[in-house]
């Protein structure tokens, strides 16, 4: 994050980011299809289509747009071969989507949801706006109001399921977190060449 802040990361290292992170947003968007799908009531199942929506129009459409910029089609963007880390971390989200609760669901999405937010936070007084400059672009992209809306929201339905759960749910919940933190961390160092 130092490296997009201050505006030294290469293109090959972004290149390579975007790449994996589009794959991963494709089961991410299949995760949050099922949290709709599972959601205890309509409130929510609209919260959860909006960050699909957010996801597979916005998102999406931003790394397209940074990889197009790169050189990379679409075509070779949807060919791209996952990492490790990427793997690992989708197939524990859809793991967790197809085999857990709404509960472990959501608590296993937040930690990519609330990292991105906080990084756009911390990164948004830091990057000098300029429509020319990737790093600019990627920043302002979590930045937006409607991606920290969704943010809060998640974090808040977390709150208010866990509250109310039993207290093996709430361990389930609390590992599915975990998880999704490792893994988040993981796919950063990978990202980063590590």
């Amino acid at each position: 994050m130092q490296a997009m802040g201050d505006g030294s990361l290469s293109l090959a290292r972004f290149s390579s980011y975007m790449r994996q992170d589009y794959l991963f947003l494709i089961d991410y968007c299949r995760a949050l299809a099922i949290a709709s799908a599972k959601s205890p009531d309509l409130a929510s199942m609209g919260h959860f289509a909006g960050l699909l929506d957010e996801t597979l129009n916005s998102e999406m459409e931003l790394h397209r747009g940074f990889c197009s910029d790169l050189g990379i089609t679409a075509a070779e963007l949807e060919a791209t071969n996952p990492e490790a880390a990427t793997v690992a971390y989708t197939d524990h989200l859809l793991r967790t989507a197809y085999d857990g609760s709404i509960e472990e669901l959501a608590a296993a999405l937040l930690p990519c949801q609330w990292g991105y937010d906080e990084v756009g936070r911390l990164l948004e007084h830091r990057v000098r706006p300029d429509p020319d400059s990737f790093h600019s672009r990627w920043v302002a992209g979590y930045c937006a109001p409607e991606y920290r809306k969704l943010t809060e929201w998640l974090k808040g339905f977390v709150d208010e399921i866990g509250a109310v759960a039993p207290a093996e749910k709430q361990r389930r919940m609390q590992g599915a977190f975990r998880a999704s933190t490792r893994y988040e961390y993981l796919f950063w160092d990978a990202a980063w060449g590590g």
